[in-house]
């Protein structure tokens, strides 16, 4: 395969993941406003506390797995050996079925130790999660099955179909909650409408992996066709595959543990020590709602630039196994480009218009969640581009750098969360200036890594400051056309999007202008063709 052929697959692949990621988060994010008001701000701080449970579970048992999978797999495809790849497959599903089995009975039986007392009405949610841990393991098997084979576009639709049935039955069974336990206290309100919600993910993650299996059939013929004729595998016995699975796979789920679990940790210590100074139980769950509609605003820049590293991985690991140390270098600076690209004019944008944003999405918000994306919206960027390095480094086999450095940054977030907790009032915002701190070591850490392993070097210039100086005078036109129209319309719905279309086009026009890309660099991007035409009559391009 060519390079370009190789950078066109790439940024296919990114482009598949990126829509459905975009579609999947905003369709997750719309759901949770009318949730909200359904269920009651602290009904919703409840299903928000037993999902962070949730996610450390997954994270043990599976949350990996797809990275994992596919960089397993992509090593033997990319020598051919498709029946040993086929056997990596196998001996993952049954990996996956142990270890999501033992999360899902932690799930049920340790929901009391998960979910402290003063947030106690979280754990029958929590326990009605145990069965999507169990499938999602099983699911995640099947995304780095086709991811290894670099074909991203059914993991793409898996996670659409997923969000539309999480949304779907979350409002209808959280709705029916409500209407039957109405009459039965606050507390027995609390714990049925947070567990309704939750159905939702389970029916998602169902539908999605039903949706896998139907893909799986479909290409089955055509891959078993490749396992026949395979003439350079060594048949790998089941015994060794569990072991390189454990080797390989265990370091990258244990690193992503340790890299997410800093958010459960720090909505226990956020309601522990508040809790222990006095501070109505009330007001810890309401903050704790506007941290939950912070975090769903800001989970959508985050999730679009993980795509790359995403696409990225399988296609670093094939270079690497191969020795082309040029090429994956070339592979990691193309990830990098991709994700600040977004990730950077998405920060800024978040930044300026956080009010009005959070106030169209969820209009019970009392500005506290604009307040913190303000603060915290930083970490799209850092947590971008720790994501690349964190791939990167397992991608080459050093899955053990990231999951220290992820220790590590855990400890300073831990130490500077209850230092500012104690001895300040600041409350949830000090749980968001820790997220910063966190990312920030997290970054610093891994890039040292990079340079020592692979003697790789940021491309600053490129990938960060070109998008930095397009994003200044993007800022700019978002907040002084929305003001304008604000003061004659008086509608923050209406005033958004001209703002946001208008800083869309001037942060395009600024970005080519600065950095006057290649004809070919815009081509390989979706819709760039016509993009590059464009560019090219204004004489912007190199």
């Amino acid at each position: 395969m060519s390079k370009k052929e190789n950078n066109n697959t790439l940024v296919k692949n990114a482009t598949f993941l990126m829509v459905a990621a975009l579609i999947s988060k905003i369709i997750g994010m719309l759901y949770k406003s009318p949730l909200t008001t359904l269920i009651g701000r602290e009904s919703f701080a409840c299903f928000q506390f037993a999902q962070n449970a949730y996610f450390i579970l997954l994270m043990i048992a599976s949350f990996s797995i797809p990275q994992a999978v596919s960089k397993i797999m992509s090593e033997r495809i990319a020598f051919k050996r498709y029946r040993d790849a086929q056997r990596v497959f196998k001996g993952a599903l049954l990996y996956a079925v142990i270890a999501g089995g033992i999360a899902a009975l932690v799930c049920i039986f340790g929901a009391s130790i998960l979910v402290p007392d003063n947030m106690a009405n979280a754990r029958l949610a929590l326990q009605m999660l145990a069965p999507t841990i169990f499938v999602s393991g099983i699911l995640g098997v099947f995304r780095g099955y086709f991811q290894a084979y670099r074909n991203m576009l059914p993991t793409s639709i898996s996670q659409i179909l997923e969000q539309i049935a999480v949304a779907t039955v979350a409002l209808l069974a959280s709705g029916f909650m409500v209407r039957h336990f109405a009459n039965a206290g606050e507390d027995t309100l609390q714990r049925w409408s947070a567990a309704g919600a939750t159905m939702g993910t389970g029916a998602g993650v169902c539908t999605a992996f039903l949706f896998m299996l139907f893909v799986y059939r479909v290409n089955h013929k055509m891959i078993a066709k490749k396992i026949k004729n395979d003439r350079v595998s060594v048949n790998e016995s089941y015994r060794s595959i569990m072991k390189i699975i454990l080797l390989i796979a265990a370091p990258i789920i244990l690193s992503a543990f340790i890299y997410n679990v800093n958010g459960y940790i720090n909505g226990v210590m956020y309601t522990s020590i508040l809790g222990w100074k006095g501070v109505p139980n009330s007001l810890v769950k309401q903050n704790y709602a506007e941290y939950g509609f912070f975090m769903t605003l800001i989970n959508i820049p985050l999730t679009l630039a993980s795509t790359a590293p995403t696409s990225m991985m399988p296609e670093v690991s094939a270079q690497y196994a191969i020795g082309d140390l040029e090429e994956t270098k070339r592979k990691i600076d193309q990830a990098t480009w991709i994700a600040m690209l977004i990730s950077i004019p998405a920060s800024v944008g978040l930044a300026v218009l956080a009010q009005p944003v959070t106030r169209l999405i969820f209009p019970s918000t009392e500005g506290v969640a604009g307040q913190l994306m303000v603060i915290g919206v930083i970490t799209v960027i850092l947590n971008s581009t720790s994501n690349i390095s964190n791939g990167v480094l397992q991608a080459i086999g050093k899955a053990n750098i990231p999951m220290i450095n992820a220790a590590i940054s855990l400890g300073v977030d831990i130490v500077f969360l209850a230092l500012v907790l104690v001895f300040t009032n600041m409350g949830i915002y000090a749980v968001v200036l820790a997220m910063v701190v966190y990312a920030l070591v997290m970054c610093v850490l891994n890039d040292r890594a990079l340079k020592k392993y692979l003697g790789y070097k940021n491309p600053w210039r490129s990938a960060y400051f070109v998008p930095i100086l397009a994003s200044i005078p993007m800022g700019i036109v978002a907040v002084v056309v929305y003001k304008l129209v604000y003061v004659v319309i008086g509608s923050n719905f209406i005033s958004l999007i001209p703002s946001i279309a208008l800083a869309m086009v001037v942060y395009f026009v600024g970005y080519l202008v600065v950095a006057k890309p290649k004809k070919e660099d815009l081509a390989a991007l979706p819709g760039g063709t016509r993009l590059a035409q464009a560019a090219q009559k204004l004489k912007i391009l190199k």
